[in-house]
């Protein structure tokens, strides 16, 4: 990868306000880390560093660091961390890993697929990225900004795994070999939905159910025994009524004086 060149400057405020004002004013708080040298607190131009990530397929950076007021002329590091707004996707914060010429880096790397595979265009299966990174160790010169894999002849239900790709010269990819990057696989079929409690009901069960209550309105006898059943012929009475007349047999009997024995 070759590195790009980007100015910094050293900065003295760290607290949340101050912080703030230096983004509305077009610059964004970085960080420098390394062995090389203790970490130091930056600030670069916010518009420089964006055309940097727009003009990179991703956000692997090497850059070659301008710091004003550094005894170094320049300083070349990595690209760690960019945290963005996760709204508007503007730039937080930047961390660069300041690293040596002839001394190897572990970093993550994009994987990135070319071509329709075998088991999607003719198979009807559906592409899956298992990994969308990957771990490379190399010289910052040989980093790759991404990693392609080639899935043209990617059959149906079957992987490429981690041993299978091939590595950019100078680059070793790390991890178990037998790991799948990607894969092809059948599409799920959707799952027929169970009836919910309290789901709408059809309209023919609407229709059955009001059929069998009217039958049961129409036909509903009281059971046998019960007090107030009408005798055949006649219209039973009312409930109200029937309660009604019970209670004055019932009173009517109270009253009734006894029998005197002759």
């Amino acid at each position: 990868m070759k590195s790009v060149s980007l100015k910094a400057w050293p900065r003295t405020q760290t607290r949340r306000g101050p912080v703030k004002k230096l983004r509305a004013s077009g610059r964004v708080p970085a960080v420098i880390y390394g062995r090389l040298g203790a970490p130091q607190n930056l600030e670069i131009a916010a518009k420089e560093f964006g055309d940097l990530i727009g003009h990179s397929v991703s956000e692997n950076l090497l850059v070659d660091l301008s710091i004003a007021e550094d005894a170094r002329a320049r300083r070349l590091a990595l690209v760690q961390e960019i945290q963005h707004h996760p709204l508007d996707g503007q730039v937080l914060h930047v961390d660069f890993h300041e690293v040596a010429e002839n001394e190897k880096v572990v970093v993550m790397v994009p994987v990135e697929t070319v071509g329709e595979a075998a088991g999607v265009k003719t198979g009807g299966g559906v592409l899956e990225h298992v990994l969308f990174k990957l771990k490379v160790r190399c010289l910052p010169k040989d980093l790759p900004e991404q990693i392609t894999v080639d899935v043209s002849a990617l059959e149906l239900n079957k992987s490429i795994h981690i041993g299978e790709i091939k590595a950019p010269e100078g680059v070793e990819i790390l991890g178990d070999k037998k790991i799948p990057v990607v894969s092809v696989a059948v599409p799920r079929a959707e799952e027929e939905a169970a009836p919910v409690e309290g789901a709408p009901v059809a309209a023919g069960d609407v229709e059955m159910i009001k059929e069998k209550k009217e039958e049961g309105e129409a036909g509903e006898a009281p059971a046998k025994g019960e007090k107030g059943a009408a005798k055949p012929g006649e219209k039973a009475p009312a409930k109200g009524e029937a309660k009604g007349a019970e209670k004055a047999v019932e009173k009517g009997a109270e009253k009734k004086p006894a029998e005197k024995k002759k």
